[in-house]
């Protein structure tokens, strides 16, 4: 095997080893079928086992009750942002967003181009989204609520989820799915891209509340309809196989050797801990987000001046620490240490960083 680096990435992002290792093992011969995963018909038996477990681990990891069906879906989160708005409004009532930034602006956006009643409750603009909103009034007449739980680019998180009594709450979990356990009840529809969090790109995991279904209007385009996929266990033309499999031995990693969400979060928040804590005692390293509303997968930061953040990142990437630069839009840098990122990835980046500073404090 050649080297491995500490991938910081944001998405695509770093993948657990042991289950690459196992793609490794089984790619050329699946199970005993003479073939690649990558090779089996999706009509297959072997293939219907493993989505199907895919789908049971869904379940069991995020406590899903029989009134919700997961579905594997193509075209990303952004397809969801059109999606969403397509099949859960309901004529006569609006739709309400809380806008933390890109990917819910994105999702406002393309809400608005269908001339849906979009209205943005709240919004953390005013100071560059970098906090999560707290004072917003739902009106419980809403179609859905919805709410980007965690926030790649501005490096912010829903500590805790918006309260509704009966308005369906809709997320756009991509970066931080899998990555605590969380009450699903209030939600009518969960969305989340696989490549941040729990497996490679190419697949969209869409879970929906069953009495969503219902309200699917019948004159969509049949491959933008969430009815057309949850009667064909997402089968309804080609999905993304090879994703899909990943996806699943990355949720039997989270079962059988994390131990699942609870044991997931507090490693997460123990790798956190380590890194924002000592940005705050470093005095050289300034994280974008405020308190309160930082991210645990997505750690947002600044050095005293883009030169220096330039040459960070330049030296940090010779010593094995990929991917830290920030997103395009806003610059720094940006460590995403999502469930796959190792404690010792965090501990191998804090000693750079004590002594990047020593060095050019």
């Amino acid at each position: 095997m050649g080297k491995r680096v500490y991938n910081f990435n944001a998405g695509p992002a770093a993948l657990p080893l042991t289950v690459l290792e196992q793609i490794q093992a089984e790619f050329l011969d699946y199970e005993g079928t003479g073939m690649s995963i990558t090779e089996i018909s999706h009509r297959s038996k072997p293939f219907d086992k493993v989505i199907n477990e895919a789908v049971e681990r869904t379940k069991r990891l995020l406590n899903l009750g029989e009134d919700f069906q997961v579905l594997f879906l193509q075209g990303g989160a952004s397809m969801q942002f059109c999606m969403v708005p397509m099949n859960l409004a309901l004529p006569g009532k609006a739709v309400e967003y809380i806008n933390t930034g890109t990917w819910a602006t994105k999702a406002i956006k393309e809400a608005k181009l269908q001339g849906k009643d979009v209205r943005v409750i709240a919004s953390s603009e005013d100071k560059n989204f970098s906090y999560i909103p707290k004072e917003y009034a739902v009106d419980e007449e809403a179609a859905y609520l919805h709410f980007t739980s965690n926030n790649t680019i501005k490096g912010t998180q829903w500590a805790e989820f918006p309260v509704v009594k009966k308005v369906p709450l809709v997320s756009d979990m991509s970066s931080d799915i899998m990555s605590r356990p969380f009450d699903p009840k209030p939600f009518g529809l969960i969305y989340a891209g696989a490549q941040k969090n729990i497996g490679p790109a190419g697949t969209a995991l869409v879970i929906i509340r069953k009495d969503m279904l219902e309200r699917v209007p019948e004159n969509l385009p049949t491959m933008l309809k969430y009815t057309t996929f949850a009667k064909e266990n997402s089968m309804f033309n080609t999905p993304s196989c090879f994703t899909i499999y990943t996806i699943n031995l990355v949720l039997k990693w989270l079962e059988e050797t994390i131990g699942g969400l609870a044991a997931m979060e507090k490693l997460n928040q123990e790798k956190g801990a380590i890194l924002y804590d000592y940005m705050d005692q470093s005095g050289y390293y300034r994280a974008t987000a405020e308190k309160g509303s930082r991210s645990l997968m997505n750690v947002t930061f600044r050095l005293p001046n883009e030169e220096l953040e330039a040459k960070f990142i330049g030296e940090a990437t010779k010593a094995d620490l990929v991917g830290l630069k920030g997103h395009r839009s806003v610059g720094g840098c940006r460590a995403s240490i999502y469930n796959a990122t190792s404690k010792e990835a965090i501990l191998a980046l804090v000693a750079f960083m004590k002594d990047f500073a020593q060095k050019n404090g």
